[in-house]
Order: structure tokens, then C-alpha cells, then sequence
């Protein structure tokens, strides 16, 4: 009995997609048939030979293109994408060991050189925040991408080393975690009451999976997230973003905040190792504009422990130094630590990451566990050069009756977080957990001033473009 066709078993093939640059350079062997696709960033011609700089974005520098016939080069233009067949040959440049000899090449779509905004020169980065469809291709923020891809995969592989539990926390939320108001409300167009429409309750973009994660530690012992936050922020600074990414991680059955501690840095100086081995070229390229990063790089991965002081070992440091230093702000007992203290602790005082820790309360949220001198609560926050505050976390308060005494207190919504107070009565355990920054912590290893330069497609006050 034959088969009908549409019933007939076939063996799956995997794709086959043009091999990347990064791919073609790492393994073709000289003298090999090639076929690359890409962009050009750069034509020369000459009397007797043409050369072309082409992309793909895989890796830090395009791949040199020969073209024995100069017409070859003709309707090649900075910006045009091409496929490039050609032999792979040993470069005599010290650029690059490889670059292709060309033996076709098929303009696949054209750009005009008269418009085409991206040409061989150094850009601005506000110059490229204007074009931001096109702000990829520039060298810069084609590196900062390959970073963010790095480091995220990174953290990943850190937290799954140490069996934590990926969760996908909400993005719509009916509690504001920070319990600082700069929320984004939800509404479908054309409510005029957001707050009983479609939800029937207010319901606001999160700032934080914390408290959702919270919930999941109850079960799993060990939970992180990599999810997008929003804040309305309306801050004009480099420093803020109306929406950008937060890795955040709870553990179960954790009573010290040093071990807190410990697993943070462990996660810092694994996460940085792992950029180190993988993207080295990207890393190289910004620490030759800033000697700095090179040496804040070795310093995050030594052997060596990261600092480690209480707010108020911090606040006597930053006292003593006001002389020299002339803060703006006068650093005070009870008061938040401005951004020109932390700036000062990180880079003048310890010249690379410390952790500071035991805030006075009422600096702090109210979900932080209180300490035994009733002053203070057993927190944490991670001051690094570059970007100031990096990570913050504490040990999270585990008794039902002290921790609804405190809600009390504050004045929230009557039943908001009996959800939240509810997991103190059913197998509640000490834990704690932290936040941290993903585009700062970027920041930090590129030297770069804004964060708007690190996220693809930046949002903030005022613009929101695309």
C-alpha cells in the first residue's frame, strides 16, 4: 500500500542560513569559498582595486572585502546591504587575520550617499539618538548591543548554576512595590474613569516583580526575573528612563544579610567574568576612550572582597570629607545618601564597588525587615563608579504581625496587600532578595554617561519615539 505524499515521513534538516561574519572568521579556513550578506560601512577605490569594510553586526569590526576589478565596486555605497562570494585569505593587515577576495557581489538593497545619514565618521550619541531606526549600524551602539546580549545571557547562566527559578513576573499590577507614586496608570481608550474601567479597580504599570516574586520564593526557594519596569519619572537626567529592565532575584530560608551579600557579588563578579571571556573586543573598545574601565573591570572579577560598610560607617567618611569634597547636600544622619555621596564613596574613597548597608527606616520601603536596634533596617546597596547605585535589596520582614503593623502605619489602602501579608501565615520563612539595574550595570563596564545610549529604543520624558 503506497504512502500519500501528504502522510509520508521526512527527515527534518536544520536551517540553512547564511553563516555570520563572527562565524565565518572564526572557523573558515584560508583559501576556503565563502558567502557572506551584510552591510557596507565603507567603500575605497583606487586605481587597480576597490576594497569595502562590511557588517553584520556579529562582531566588533566588519570583514575587508578585495575586489581585484575596481567595477566590481560600482552601486556600492556606505549603508547598502550586499551578499559577498569570494575566498577567504589570510590578511596582511594587523586589523584583522582574515578578509575576503571578492569574486561577485550583488547590491541587495541600496542606500543613497547623497541621504544615507551614517557615514564614516565619529557621531555624536544625541547625533544618533536622532536616527534612532538607523542608530544601530554606528559602532558604538552595535557594541553596547552585543554587551546587553552578553550580559543577559550572563546573569542567566549564574542563576541557573545556582538552581534559581526563572519567573515572568506581570507588567500590569494593582500595587506600587516602592510606594513612591511615580506609577504609569492603565487604561483602555477612551475610559473617563481608568479607575472602574476594565479592570475595575486602578491598575498601573509595574516598577517592581519583587512582591510577585516574593509569592513564587514561597514555592521555590530560589526566583529571579528579567523584566521590563516602568516609572514616571519625570527627570530630564541621563541617569532615568520611563521604561527599562530590571533583574531581580528572591531566596527562601535566608536569615543573614551578609549571605545576601555573598550571592550578590558572587553574581556581579560571575556575570562580569562571563562579558570578559565573550565580548573582550567590545569591552576594549570602550575602555580606549576611558583607562578607567579596564581597571574597574579587573576589579570587579579579583579575588579580593568588594568593600563592605554600614550607612553609618558611610555618613562619618562622607562628614570628614565635606571640607575637601564641598557637597551640595551636607551628608546628615537619617537622610539619603545624594548621588554626589555615592559618586564620591565609589570613585574617590574606595576607587571601585562597595556595599552599603543598614539604612535608617525611614529612608527605606516598608517591606525591609527592621534591625535590632530599632533605627535601622537590614538592607543593602551597591555603590560602584560610573552609574552610583547599581543593586539594592534587603532581608524582607517575615512576621505577619509586624509586618501589618507597619502597613497600618503607613497609611496604605485598607486590604491592598492582604495577599502580600497573607504568605507571614502559611509557611513563612526569613528571605530576602535584591534589584538590579540592567542598563546600569552596563553603564558601569562602558563608561557611557547616559543611559539612553544603552537601551535600543529609549523612553522618557517627552519622547517616545517609534
Amino acid at each position: 500500500m503506497s504512502t500519500s505524499p501528504e502522510k509520508a515521513a521526512r527527515a527534518f534538516t536544520r536551517p540553512k542560513l547564511a553563516p555570520s561574519l563572527k562565524s565565518v572568521m572564526a572557523t573558515g579556513a584560508s583559501g576556503a569559498e565563502v558567502k557572506v550578506t551584510g552591510w557596507i560601512r565603507s567603500v575605497r577605490h583606487q586605481r587597480r582595486i576597490a576594497f569595502a569594510e562590511v557588517s553584520d553586526g556579529s562582531m566588533m569590526k566588519g570583514v575587508q572585502v578585495i575586489m581585484d576589478d575596481p567595477q566590481m565596486a560600482h552601486g556600492l555605497a556606505t549603508g547598502c546591504s550586499v551578499e559577498v562570494t569570494g575566498t577567504l585569505a589570510d590578511s596582511p593587515g594587523r586589523e584583522q587575520s582574515k578578509e575576503i577576495h571578492a569574486k561577485e557581489i550583488s547590491v541587495i538593497g541600496e542606500a543613497n550617499p547623497e541621504t544615507y545619514p551614517l557615514q564614516k565618521k565619529r557621531h555624536t550619541l544625541e547625533f544618533l539618538r536622532e536616527i534612532g531606526y538607523l542608530r544601530p549600524r554606528s559602532q558604538t551602539i552595535s557594541a553596547v548591543m552585543r554587551l546587553r546580549d552578553c550580559a543577559e545571557m550572563g546573569f542567566h547562566k549564574y542563576f541557573h548554576d545556582n538552581d534559581f527559578i526563572r519567573v515572568h513576573t506581570p507588567a500590569l499590577t494593582a500595587n506600587d512595590c516602592e510606594g513612591g507614586g511615580e506609577t504609569f496608570h492603565v487604561a483602555t481608550a477612551g475610559d473617563e474613569k481608568p479607575d472602574s474601567a476594565f479592570f475595575g479597580k486602578r491598575v498601573n504599570l509595574t516598577v517592581s516583580g519583587q512582591l510577585h516574586l516574593e509569592v513564587m520564593a514561597g514555592a521555590f526557594k530560589r526566583v529571579y526575573n528579567f523584566n521590563q519596569a516602568f516609572r514616571a519619572e519625570p527627570s530630564q537626567t541621563g541617569r532615568h528612563l520611563a521604561e527599562f529592565w530590571m533583574l531581580e532575584a528572591e531566596c527562601a530560608f535566608v536569615d543573614d544579610l551578609a549571605t545576601l551579600i555573598d550571592v550578590e557579588e558572587d553574581m556581579i563578579r560571575s556575570t562580569t567574568k562571563h562579558i570578559l571571556d565573550h565580548a573582550s573586543s567590545e569591552l576594549e573598545f570602550f575602555s580606549q576612550r576611558n583607562e578607567a574601565l579596564t581597571k574597574l573591570a579587573r576589579r570587579l572579577t579579583a579575588p579580593e572582597q568588594y568593600a563592605r560598610i554600614s550607612y553609618t560607617e558611610a555618613i562619618d567618611i562622607l562628614q570628614r570629607a565635606q571640607a575637601d569634597a564641598g557637597f551640595a547636600f551636607k551628608p546628615q544622619w537619617g537622610q539619603a545618601l545624594q548621588s554626589e555621596h555615592e559618586r564620591y564613596l565609589a570613585t574617590k574613597y574606595f576607587e571601585g564597588p562597595v556595599f552599603v548597608t543598614d539604612y535608617p527606616t525611614e529612608t527605606k520601603p516598608f517591606y525591609m525587615l527592621a534591625n535590632p536596634d530599632g533605627r535601622t533596617v537590614a538592607c543593602m546597596d551597591l555603590l560602584v563608579p560610573g552609574p552610583c547605585e547599581l543593586l539594592g535589596g534587603s532581608l524582607r520582614e517575615h512576621s505577619y504581625s509586624r509586618l501589618k503593623s507597619r502597613v497600618e502605619s503607613l497609611g496604605f489602602e485598607e486590604g491592598s496587600l492582604d495577599w502580600y501579608l497573607n504568605l507571614r501565615k502559611y509557611g513563612t520563612t526569613p528571605h530576602g532578595g535584591f534589584g538590579l539595574g540592567f542598563e546600569r550595570y552596563l553603564q558601569m563596564l562602558t563608561g557611557l554617561e547616559s543611559v539612553r545610549d544603552i537601551i535600543p529604543f529609549p523612553r522618557h520624558a517627552g519622547r517616545c519615539q517609534y
